[in-house]
């Protein structure tokens, strides 16, 4: 049985396992200062332990869906004008077979809810996934590029990467020092 949309879900499932993964970190590092700062007992008088765990969790799981969905999302779309600019396919064949790919960041997914006790290497998995996928992506698409056009696709892609990663640690340099400037 054959069906090319047999993997359509598992974009979808990499996203909550990755976002679990580092929702499951970050919940038990705010536990452990909400415990230092001594507000953990007082937040108890109102929830239960369970109750407060679950919907920190929750929250958490539903913020880093909200960024890993929005990185998907730009993602899919560089990718896809990056076909544009340097691809000669022009029926969409070759995205057809990138979709395979997804089984990458399904394994990965999985690999990383064993991870949740170390943000690095939570982070490292993410990265390293991401480079496979890339390569991937370039192998599966380079029948429908000429030399010169994977170049400018991998260009266009580590350009594009390296600018959104620089402006948004310039947008957080530029806040942190703006706070750091406004403590008396």
């Amino acid at each position: 049985m054959s069906n090319r949309y047999i993997t359509s879900h598992f974009p979808l499932i990499s996203i909550l396992l990755f976002s679990l993964s580092f929702a499951l970190f970050v919940q038990g590092y705010i536990l452990e200062q909400l415990v230092e700062f001594g507000l953990y007992d007082g937040m108890r008088e109102f929830f239960s332990e369970n109750g407060i765990k679950l919907t920190l969790l929750f929250l958490l799981v539903f913020l880093f869906f909200m960024i890993f969905s929005a990185l998907k999302l730009i993602a899919d779309t560089v990718f896809q004008l990056s076909m544009l600019f340097f691809s000669k396919d022009e029926e969409g064949k070759e995205l057809i077979k990138v979709r395979y790919g997804t089984w990458i960041f399904l394994i990965s997914g999985i690999l990383s809810l064993f991870l949740t006790f170390n943000w690095i290497w939570l982070l490292l998995l993410f990265v390293f996934t991401c480079f496979i996928y890339f390569t991937y992506f370039i192998y599966t698409v380079s029948s429908s590029l000429t030399f010169l056009g994977m170049c400018g696709m991998v260009f266009f892609q580590v350009i594009f990467w390296s600018t959104f990663i620089l402006l948004i640690l310039f947008a957080c340099f530029k806040l942190y020092n703006s706070f750091i400037a406004s403590l008396p």
